[in-house]
Parts: structure tokens; sequence; C-alpha cells
């Protein structure tokens, strides 16, 4: 990802944007009722994932601009690390953001799996999440041993060049017990306990090889404390972990109860529940570093169980946590810095900075939290700004969604591909070169940014399914290649909308409000 530094603290937005009306009024208007192709959107979402593939590429791949790439990876630490994510239009591979791709992946089919199956896309989804997961079995190559990055940014940032040419450091980077990462290891412990119950039915082998990992790598993470960008500094720039580390083994932990049902893991969300945060932080964002909301919304989860009656009075304060970050996004906490920033028209905006990965991953909790309010005897969310129906909050994040598809002051759809008007110059280097099966020729470190960099055309290849950076907090967006804080695309950015637009899809194709 093209970056100096993730700023983690919001940026200090005018306010001229509260609206005269509730923002709630926008959601629930004649606008909200707007009807895209989300089966097409399904679809290609899950070829952008084939775009960002490191490695040796399989026969049946459908992103045919891309050829293989990386395959010298750890050789010359003596680990096969081939495979895995690019996270962006970069080529490094970052472990932490990898990782909340696949967790958020298995999410989606977890919760949202006969409708991805309902739409002929559950195959393609778990190709996403196995060849994320295939790269993790390789990357943890002892219990307590895991490899965290192949390359890094700041060579990586030096050259504009196809994967398939790359000239520049491919350096790898790992925990271990003297240089923890509890963070890293909890995230990808989640990952893949989280695609072990994707996998429990269709490949129980590698289901229980996952558990193993999954396992193993908790108990790592838990024992040999640290943050991970304090064993490697490389990724400090790119990826810190500004919340640090006890978000990720409480989501880390809750993830292994759901694959597991045992107790054990959810005593550990139930003991460490104020220790760990889990029902001190009141969170306004989600994403690849802030896991609370997650955490509070899937144990929230757990109260239409009744054998979870045991635990209620801290089940509950976790969904009240919950709650706050629902309430957050529908501007109905009490003050303005207890809610989700929004531009004019109504779109979540946290910040500059690729804000639209915290509108799929907003989006994407709403919707399941409406899920959880309508199995709850259609029961309301109550807000300080007043109370919510279960068809509301769904109607909240269909309204996210078709911003993102479309229906929009710029009459951009920022889901590269889809629509007739989305981003030609997304930044991202593969795309915006000749592609390697057209032409084979070298293309050095520096010749990219000579030749296809500065460019004003349209990339040559489209990154089908890729949800670019988006617009500024005035629904404003510029398709430029270089302006990278709103082209550039990332692989958690789509994650979290594959079970959002299967759930539209199969609502599409019955009756909206029936399941409401």
């Amino acid at each position: 990802m093209e970056k100096k530094t993730m700023k983690k603290k919001p940026l200090s937005i005018s306010h001229h944007y509260c609206f005269l009306l509730s923002l709630f009024s926008i959601f629930t208007s004649t606008r909200s009722t707007a009807s895209h192709n989300y089966a097409d959107a399904l679809t290609k979402s899950l070829i952008y994932f084939e775009a960002q593939r490191s490695g040796r590429l399989p026969y049946n791949q459908r992103v045919t601009w891309r050829d293989h790439s990386g395959l010298t990876d750890g050789v010359e630490q003596g680990v096969d690390l081939v495979g895995g994510y690019y996270d962006a239009g970069d080529h490094v591979k970052f472990g932490l953001p990898m990782a909340f791709t696949v967790t958020m992946l298995s999410w989606s089919i977890i919760d949202y799996g006969e409708y991805i199956a309902g739409a002929g896309e559950l195959q393609h989804a778990m190709e996403a999440i196995k060849w994320g997961t295939d790269y993790f079995i390789k990357a943890h190559t002892s219990p307590n041993v895991l490899w965290a990055e192949v390359g890094d940014g700041y060579t990586d940032h030096y050259c504009w060049q196809r994967p398939e040419d790359m000239t520049t450091s491919r350096q790898a980077y790992k925990i271990d017990e003297n240089n923890p990462g509890s963070d890293l290891a909890g995230e990808t412990a989640a990952a893949m306990a989280a695609a072990s119950i994707v996998f429990r039915k269709t490949n129980p082998h590698y289901s229980h090889m996952l558990l193993h990992h999954a396992q193993e790598l908790f108990e790592f993470g838990d024992k040999y404390r640290g943050k991970y960008d304090g064993s490697i500094g490389v990724v400090k720039n790119y990826y810190t972990s500004v919340s640090g580390y006890n978000d990720e083994l409480l989501w880390a932990a809750i993830w292994l109860y759901k694959a597991t049902d045992n107790q054990r893991y959810l005593n550990y969300v139930i003991d460490n529940a104020h220790l760990l945060g889990g029902v001190g932080w009141s969170i306004t964002e989600f994403s690849w570093d802030v896991k609370y909301a997650g955490i509070q919304v899937l144990v929230s989860q757990l109260l239409t169980d009744e054998k979870h009656t045991k635990h209620k009075g801290i089940i509950e304060q976790y969904q009240s946590k919950a709650e706050y970050y629902i309430c957050s996004c529908l501007n109905k906490n009490n003050g303005t810095k207890n809610n989700a920033g929004f531009t004019p028209d109504g779109l979540i905006y946290i910040r500059q900075w690729n804000n639209m990965q915290y509108v799929s991953s907003g989006s994407f909790l709403t919707m399941v939290y409406s899920d959880i309010l309508h199995k709850s005897n259609n029961k309301k969310l109550k807000c300080h700004g007043g109370d919510v129906t279960p068809q509301e909050l769904f109607q909240f994040s269909k309204f996210q969604v078709d911003y993102i598809l479309g229906s929009n002051p710029m009459n951009m759809s920022y889901l590269v591909g889809f629509g007739p008007t989305f981003p030609t110059r997304v930044h991202h280097r593969g795309a915006s070169i000749v592609s390697y099966r057209e032409n084979k020729g070298f293309i050095g470190c520096t010749e990219g940014y000579d030749n296809w960099y500065g460019s004003k055309d349209p990339n040559p290849n489209i990154v089908v399914g890729a949800l670019v950076g988006g617009p500024n907090y005035n629904d404003e967006f510029f398709d430029q290649r270089g302006n990278y804080m709103q082209t550039e695309a990332c692989t958690y950015n789509t994650a979290p909308l594959v079970g959002i637009f299967a759930r539209l899809n199969d609502l599409q194709n019955t009756d909206l409000h029936a399941s409401y």
C-alpha cells in the first residue's frame, strides 16, 4: 500500500455536513431503494482477489493479464513463502492485512454462505480464502515462528514495475519467541480458525489442519506478548499496529470458540473482557488494525443461544459496546465525537486515506447486526438519538453499498469494472503497465515511472472488483494514478462486500422486505 504512515487519529473535519435533516431520513429515503446488479458485483468482487495473487498462478486463473510472480520468495531465508496476496497496488506481502482479508472473507461465507452459493459463487469465494490460508500454513513454520512479511515498502515503492518483473528486495521477516507479534499471530489465528469453519464439511482434513495452526498461533501470541511492529521495524510506516494486540487476542479467541465450541476459548473472552478492553473500548471504526467492534458484534451473536445464559452479564456488556459502534455509524450517539463522520451525501467518512475500507467494514457489521436484531424477535436497537428497527439498520447498510456502486453525486462506481463509470487510473502497478502476457519484454525498476506512471491514459488492464479509496469528505473524487489516497485499492476493502452483495442479491431476487 502506497503510504508513508497510517495515521489513526480521525481528521478534524468541518461539521458543515451535519445535516439540517436527520441523516436517517437520507438513509431511508427513496435513494435507499436504488437497485444495482448485486450478482454482478459479487462475481467481480471475487475476481479481484485473483488479480492480487502472488506465486504460481493456476490453470483456471480468470485475470489473464497477470502471470506468475514472487517464485523465489523465502529462498534467502530457506523457507517456501511463495503464494499469498499483494495487499494493494504494490508487491509487498504484509501479513496483518492479508490475514484480516481472509478473516472477513470467511465471515462472509459463515454468515451468508447460502446466498453466495445461491449466486453460484461459493467455489470462487472458498478459492479466495484458500489462496490465503495455503500461504499462512507455509508461513507458520513452527509453533512459535510466523513469517510476517515478504519485501519491504521502502525498496518496493522506489520502483514502478509489474510483479512479473520484480527486481526489488524480497527479504522476509518473522516473529518468534524473541521477537513477538501477538497482534499478527492473533489475526492469523483468527483467519485460520474462521477458515476452518468454511472448509469443515467440504474438506475436513484441511479444516483440521487450519484449526491446528490457529490454536498454536493463539498460544504463541498469548504467551509471548508484544506488538509485531516492535519486532519488525520495516512495517511501521505501512501497517503500524496502533491499537496494540489486545483486540487481536480476543478476536482470535472468539473465532476459536466458534470453530471448536471449546469452553476454554469462551472463558478467555469472558475472563479477559475488562483486562483486554473488550467491554472497555467504545469504537467508531472497524479495520485491519482495530478489531474491537468486530469482536463485540461476534460476542453479541452468542445471546441468541440459551447455552450462554451463564455469561449473559458480560456478553451484554460486549453487546452494549457493539451497539455503541452501530449507533455511531448511524450518527445516533450523543455528541459529535462519539459518531462516525459523514460526507454531505451520507457516506461514512473516517479519514482521507483509503476511506472506503471503513465503509465496507462498517456496512458489513451493520448488516450482521440487523440480522441479530431480526433473530431476536425484531428487537429494536436503542441509540441515544432514537430507536432503530432491523429494517432501518439494513437500509443503512444498503445505502452505503449502493453509494459504492454508483448511487452518489459523482455517478461513479467505486468498485472497479462495475457499471458504466468507474475509476480507470487505479494506483496499481500491474494494472497500469502493459500485460506481461502481451509483452514479456522486461520493464525495469524506474522504467515504469518513466513510461507508465505519469500517463494520463486509462490503465491498460482493469482491476475488476477492486474497491478504491473513494471520494473525499465532500463526495469528490479525482481519478488520477498519483492520487493514491483515493485511487489505490486494497484486499481488505473488497473482502467485507462479498457477503453483503450476496445478501442483497438474494433479497433482490425475492422480496426486499420479505425477511424483515
